[in-house]
């Protein structure tokens, strides 16, 4: 009989273990969200950094203070190492001249709310004065045909669509016009471009963002016009098809400069050489305060390790905080931080090899131990009230996150889907390391990203908490089971 009882025996007191092993991550997670909640240091960091610091656009002297702030703020959590992993980044400035004028010197003159795109060259002094052509395509840019866009400013107004319920969706079809829309339409001929803002809310507010010029085109200047004055001229061309408009702007682009990523990091103490990196990046544009983009995401990511710190849980891995620079403009700092993870990659593999000690004594022994990494999260989506992660990962990587569903069901974390995860951490893709992104609530993110109205007043105390909260439940259940 006793052969029969064996595995049932087995069965039992594996059932026994991982109840109890639930019960135990309850209470960790349920401490966790009490203290996340609880704390407000978080939401008083990002004051500061959105209305003492502001706008952060790389290579500009406010992300410089932002880096030092940053370094300065991990330093003071008493972190086992805070460091500077330098990167080269582009230097650009709008200046203090954006125009976009209808009928400019006279009484009937109306300036629309407009701002130049990131990157774009500037107009000399006199500005230009062209004929506006309208299209809300590529396609249709095209059918027009270069005969009649040579010498003109291309106005593409491309609606968002409504129909989309991830409003991430809408907005990847609205930005490849401000992205690609100078270079298609240089390439017809065209002295400038206009484009509607890429977002679904109705004001007067222009969003700004990055545009890339090919080596191959002539380069023409770019303005963003907010969506209530796209619709205001959309409606004076159709009444006036031969409309005039007066563009001025004085951006200029500067040599490049040096920057930073700055880490952080609470070392494992079972697998030091094993990290689970989180983060989000410290610039953002220059006409807001950078809050939901991405001001929360750092502050989130910061939060995580005072929380850790404050309950006294010792993960078995380090987890390292990256707080990336330049992912406004060219990625640098993503890039660099990706070049880092592959030489630690190579090196971890070679230590292994040759069965090296997983004791660290201090920043100089780890990197010479290499590190491997197990899983990374990026938080850039904004502060509002989070719905899960999004996995670029394995099917089976998936299904074992998907397995911790049950503990955070409590707290709204439904969506634990297979899908895309952030522009910093996929320089890690190629190294198989499974990445994550935090999701929240989309609906209100585009009315503020990239804008003027990007500011500290715009996020919530709670709802930057429970994103705070979603990223250290993780992070707890990740350096804890692996993948």
């Amino acid at each position: 009989m006793h052969k029969l009882l064996t595995p049932i025996l087995l069965f039992f007191l594996l059932s026994c273990h991982h109840t109890i092993a639930q019960k135990e991550d309850s209470l960790v997670i349920r401490k966790i969200f009490t203290e996340a909640m609880s704390d407000s240091t978080g939401y008083h960091n990002l004051r500061y950094l959105c209305t003492r610091i502001g706008g952060r656009l790389c290579g500009s002297p406010q992300v410089e203070k932002a880096v030092q702030w940053s370094k300065t703020t991990l330093e003071a959590m008493g972190l086992d190492t805070v460091w500077l992993q330098e990167c080269k980044v582009r230097h650009w400035e709008r200046g203090n001249t954006e125009e976009l004028v209808i009928n400019q010197g006279t009484s009937s003159a109306i300036r629309l709310h407009a701002c130049a795109i990131g990157g774009s060259i500037g107009t000399d002094k006199a500005g230009l004065k062209a004929k506006v052509v309208e299209v809300k395509d590529f396609d249709e840019l095209k059918s027009i045909g270069r005969k009649n866009i040579e010498g003109k400013i291309v106005y593409f107004n491309h609606p968002p669509d409504p129909a989309h319920y991830y409003t991430f969706d809408a907005y990847g079809e609205l930005a490849q016009y401000r992205v690609y829309g100078v270079d298609y339409a240089a390439s017809y001929g065209a002295i400038g471009v206009i484009v509607r803002s890429a977002t679904l809310a109705y004001d007067d507010f222009p969003h700004t963002g990055v545009i890339y010029y090919a080596d191959t085109v002539q380069k023409i200047p770019a303005m963003a016009v907010s969506t209530k004055d796209a619709e205001k001229l959309t409606r004076l061309l159709k009444a006036k098809p031969g409309l005039e408009i007066s563009m001025k702007l004085s951006s200029m682009e500067y040599p490049e400069t040096i920057s930073y990523n700055v880490i952080g990091e609470m070392w494992g103490a079972v697998h030091p050489e094993k990290v689970i990196a989180i983060g989000g990046h410290i610039d953002s544009w220059d006409i807001g305060q950078g809050a939901h983009d991405d001001g929360a995401g750092v502050i989130q990511s910061i939060e995580v390790l005072r929380i850790f710190s404050t309950l006294k849980i010792k993960p078995a891995c380090t987890i390292r905080v990256v707080i990336f620079m330049d992912e406004e403009m060219a990625q640098r700092g993503a890039k660099k931080y990706g070049e880092f993870a592959k030489e630690q990659e190579e090196v971890y593999k070679s230590s292994q090899a040759a069965g090296g000690s997983n004791v660290i004594a201090g920043k100089t022994k780890q990197l010479q131990l290499g590190s491997h990494h197990v899983a990374a999260i990026e938080a850039d989506r904004g502060g509002f009230t989070p719905f899960g992660f999004s996995i670029d990962a394995t099917d089976d990587e998936v299904r074992k996150i998907q397995g911790w569903r049950d503990l955070l069901l409590p707290y709204g974390l439904y969506s634990l889907e297979k899908g895309g995860s952030g522009v910093d951490i996929r320089e890690l893709k190629p190294l198989g390391v499974p990445l994550l992104a935090l999701v929240p609530d989309s609906q209100r993110y585009f009315d503020y990203h990239h804008s003027a109205n990007d500011t500290f007043a715009k996020v919530t105390l709670r709802e930057l908490q429970l994103g705070t909260f979603a990223m250290a439940a993780m992070v707890y259940l990740l350096d804890k089971y692996g993948m």
